[in-house]
């Protein structure tokens, strides 16, 4: 089992700035491919963003050119810097494992945290 952490979630006015991190824990030799997910209010969940251990990193077009995630594999965190906030980044936002190397071996896994709330108003 991978345990995920997020945190840095809070209330912004729009324009503003935050960052998430999510620390996971569970398996000490893995190393992980992570993403983040949000879900507003009465939508579905949206993919925003993944970083694989390579450091190569994929973004939803809604937060290109805004939001940058990165990694610190030592740490085992994911972080999502977030800027130029809009109202319609209003959500849910959750930390995911995609998969991960543990040795040698590549594991594909699907663990969820239980995420971290983000609101942009004015």
């Amino acid at each position: 089992q991978v345990q995920l952490v997020e945190s840095g979630g809070g209330s912004v006015q729009p324009g503003g700035s935050l960052r998430l991190s999510c620390e996971a824990s569970g398996y000490s030799a893995c190393q992980y491919d992570m993403s983040w997910h949000r879900q507003a209010p009465g939508k579905e969940r949206e993919f925003v963003s993944s970083i694989v251990r390579d450091g190569r990193t994929t973004y939803a077009d809604s937060v290109k050119g805004r939001f940058t995630v990165s990694q610190d594999n030592a740490k085992k965190t994911q972080y999502l810097q977030m800027i130029s906030l809009k109202p319609e980044d209003t959500a849910m936002y959750y930390c995911k494992v995609d998969g991960g190397v543990c040795g040698v071996r590549y594991y594909s896994m699907e663990f969820w945290g239980k995420g971290t709330l983000v609101t942009i108003s004015s």
